[in-house]
C-alpha cells in the first residue's frame, strides 16, 4: 500500500568482529623483576667476603696479640702516623693535580689536599674502600664542567699509584727474602717476555691495520693517558710523588710491625709489606681489612714470624692508616657546616642582594664551587 513502509529482513546481516589477538605470555609482556636480595647480595659480596676473611682469622688465631698490639699505640705512635699521613696525601694531591692538569683541568692544590683528606676517611669509613674515591671523582668533573675527565682524572691517579707498586715489587720480590721469592724469580722471565711478545703483536697489528674508529679512540685514550702520566712535563712529579707516598706506606707498616712486637729487621719486613699493600688493593674489603689481615697472616708465618703476629700488625696498620685519615673527618664536617642553610655563614640578606646573587654566594660555600671565565670549565677555586 503507498505509505507502507517496507517490511524489515527477518534478519539483518551481521557484520563478524575481528578475531582479537590472544594476550601476550607474561613472560614476554615485562621482563621478571628482580630480585633484591641479589642485588644486594652483588653490592655488598666485597664487604661480607672481608668480615668473613677477618673472623676467621681472628677466630683460629686468637686475639691476645692482637689486643696486645693495639694496647701499644700511644700517643707518639699516633703523631707518627699523622705526620707520614700529611705526606703521603699531600704527595697524592700533587700527584692528582699534575694528572688534572695533563687532562687540561685545574685543580688548586689546596682543593686537591682537603678532598684527599676527605677520599681517605670516606675509603676508612666505609665498605668497600673506593667510595671515597668514587665520590671524589664525581665531585671534581662536576664542578669542573667535564664529569668524564674528572673521573678519568682520579682513574690515572691511581693508576700511577698502582704501577709504583709494581714496578717496586717487581724489584724487591725476586731479591729479598720474602715467601714468594723463589716463585717471583721463576715468573720473572716468562712475564717479561709475555709483555714483550703482546708489545710487538700490538705494534704490527697496528701498523698494518686500516685506521678505524675505535682504534682512533684507543688512540686517544693512550694519548692521554701518555700527556698525564709519561709526558716531560708532568712525569716527573708523577714519579717522584708516587715513590714518595709508597716509601710512606711502607714506613708505616714498619711502625705497625714495631708497635706489634715484631723486632723483624726492615728488609725482612719490605716484601711483607708490599704483598700486603697489594692485597689491599682487592675490592673485598671493609675499609681495608680483609684481605690483607689474610695475606700478611700467610706470609708473617711463611717466614717464620708467626701468622698471629701478622694478623696484629695488619690491623695496627690499618688503625694507623684511619688515624691518618682522620683530618678529612674534619674537612667533611667543616663542609657540612658550610653547606647547611640554616647556618649563619650561608646567609645573605635579599636586601642587599639579589636572588641570583644571594644562590651564587650561598654556593660558593662549597669548595668546588667557581664562576666560569674566560671560557673555562668551572673549576675548584678554594678549600
Amino acid at each position: 500500500m503507498p505509505g507502507t513502509a517496507p517490511p524489515l529482513p527477518e534478519s539483518a546481516p551481521s557484520h563478524p568482529r575481528p578475531p582479537s589477538p590472544d594476550p601476550a605470555p607474561e613472560a614476554e609482556q615485562a621482563p621478571a623483576p628482580r630480585r633484591p636480595g641479589a642485588r644486594a647480595l652483588r653490592t655488598h659480596f666485597g664487604t661480607f667476603v672481608g668480615v668473613v676473611i677477618l673472623g676467621a682469622l681472628l677466630w683460629r688465631l686468637g686475639t691476645g696479640v692482637l689486643l696486645d698490639g693495639l694496647r701499644r699505640i700511644d700517643t707518639a705512635t699516633v703523631l707518627v702516623a699523622l705526620a707520614i699521613g700529611l705526606v703521603t696525601t699531600v704527595l697524592s694531591a700533587w700527584r692528582w693535580q699534575l694528572v688534572a692538569r695533563g687532562l687540561r683541568i685545574r685543580l688548586p692544590l689546596g682543593a686537591a689536599v682537603a678532598d684527599y683528606y676527605r677520599a681517605l676517611f670516606l675509603n676508612a669509613a666505609l665498605p668497600g674502600g673506593i667510595l671515597g674515591d668514587v665520590h671524589r671523582a664525581v665531585r671534581h668533573g662536576q664542578s669542573a664542567g667535564d664529569l668524564r675527565r674528572g673521573v678519568k682524572a682520579v682513574v690515572l691517579e691511581r693508576v700511577a699509584g698502582q704501577i709504583a707498586l709494581a714496578v717496586f715489587a717487581a724489584a724487591v720480590l725476586p731479591t729479598l727474602p720474602s715467601p714468594v721469592r723463589a716463585d717471583a724469580r721463576d715468573l720473572v722471565a716468562p712475564l717479561a717476555l709475555a709483555l714483550a711478545g703482546a708489545l710487538a703483536v700490538g705494534l704490527a697489528v697496528r701498523m698494518n691495520r686500516a685506521p678505524s674508529r675505535r682504534a682512533g679512540r684507543l688512540g686517544t685514550a693512550l694519548g692521554e693517558v701518555r700527556r698525564c702520566l709519561m709526558s716531560r712535563r708532568n712525569g716527573p712529579g708523577i714519579a717522584l710523588s708516587s715513590a714518595v707516598v709508597l716509601a710512606g706506606h711502607l714506613a708505616t707498616f714498619v711502625v705497625a710491625a714495631r708497635v706489634a712486637g715484631s723486632a723483624a729487621p726492615v728488609a725482612a719486613l719490605v716484601p711483607l709489606a708490599v704483598l700486603a699493600l697489594v692485597a689491599m688493593g682487592l675490592p673485598l674489603n671493609v675499609g681495608g681489612f680483609g684481605p690483607r689481615e689474610g695475606v700478611t697472616a700467610w706470609a708473617f708465618g711463611a717466614a717464620g714470624l708467626g701468622a698471629s703476629t701478622g694478623v696484629a700488625v695488619a690491623v695496627v696498620y690499618g688503625v694507623l692508616s684511619l688515624v691518618a685519615s682522620l683530618p678529612g673527618a674534619v674537612v667533611l664536617a667543616v663542609r657540612r657546616y658550610a653547606a647547611d642553610p640554616q647556618c649563619p655563614r650561608a646567609e645573605v640578606s635579599n636586601a642587599k642582594y639579589g636572588s641570583k646573587d644571594s644562590a651564587r654566594l650561598a654556593s660558593s660555600a662549597f669548595p668546588f664551587s667557581a664562576e666560569p671565565k674566560e671560557g673555562r670549565p668551572m673549576t675548584p677555586d678554594s678549600v
